[in-house]
C-alpha cells in the first residue's frame, strides 16, 4: 500500500469516525479541558460505539496522536496528551501513574 493511499484512510477515520462525531477543528483547540469535554459530550451522544464513553473518546485521542507521528508540532503534541488526562476527569477516572521513559 502506498504512503499517499495509507494516509488517506487514517484522515478518513479521524474526520468520519463511525464511532463519534467529533467538534470540528477539536484537535487545533489549544486548551486540554475544552478538548476533553468536547470528546466527552461526542462520546456521550453516540449510539455507534462498542465500548464505554471513556474508552472511545480516549481511543479516538490516542489514535489521532500516534497516526499524527512526527508530523504533529511538539506544543499540540503536548496539549493532546494533557486532554487525555483531562479526560479521565472528566469522566471522574482516577489517573493513571506518570509512564517510565523507555
Amino acid at each position: 500500500m502506498s504512503a499517499k493511499r495509507q494516509n488517506r484512510w487514517s484522515a478518513a477515520v479521524t474526520c468520519g469516525s463511525n464511532a463519534l462525531d467529533l467538534e470540528k477543528n477539536v484537535f487545533k483547540l489549544t486548551d486540554p479541558h475544552r478538548i476533553a469535554l468536547s470528546f466527552k459530550r461526542s462520546a456521550e451522544q453516540s449510539h455507534r460505539r462498542k465500548g464505554t464513553p471513556l474508552q472511545s473518546a480516549m481511543s479516538m485521542l490516542n489514535f489521532y496522536i500516534n497516526r499524527a507521528g512526527s508530523g504533529l508540532p511538539a506544543r499540540q503534541k503536548h496539549i493532546l496528551t494533557h486532554a487525555k488526562e483531562e479526560l479521565r476527569e472528566v469522566f471522574h477516572e482516577p489517573a493513571r501513574p506518570a509512564s517510565h521513559a523507555r
